[in-house]
């Protein structure tokens, strides 16, 4: 495989996740960005831990959808986070969401 067939492949995989998201962004409450994914969910609880004076973010999240190409099931019933790194949460109305048609 050259290096234009896997940039081809990762390109066509990009353009499939943005049309799922594009699908599914409606049926969630929340996004959810961390330092290293994006996801759509229906909770969130986000504490702060505080152990031997390093703080970090414990992420919770039900229902959720995952921003990641890689992934062969972006869907997960309970995901949880451990990062040192920010974490960002905002709440999705209807009106936030306004993509192009398909």
């Amino acid at each position: 495989m050259s290096a234009e067939d896997l940039e081809r492949y990762e390109n066509e995989m990009e353009l499939s996740l943005y049309r799922e998201y594009r699908d599914v962004v409606g049926i969630f409450k929340y996004v959810v960005e961390t330092d290293r994914r994006l996801y759509l969910c229906n909770a969130v609880d986000v504490k702060v831990r505080s152990e031997s004076g390093d703080a970090y973010f414990e992420v919770t999240m039900a229902d959720a959808w995952v921003w990641d190409i890689y992934r062969p099931a972006r869907f997960a019933k309970h995901v949880k986070v451990l990062t040192f790194k920010d974490v960002n949460v905002e709440e999705l109305q209807d009106s936030d969401v306004k993509l192009p048609p398909a």
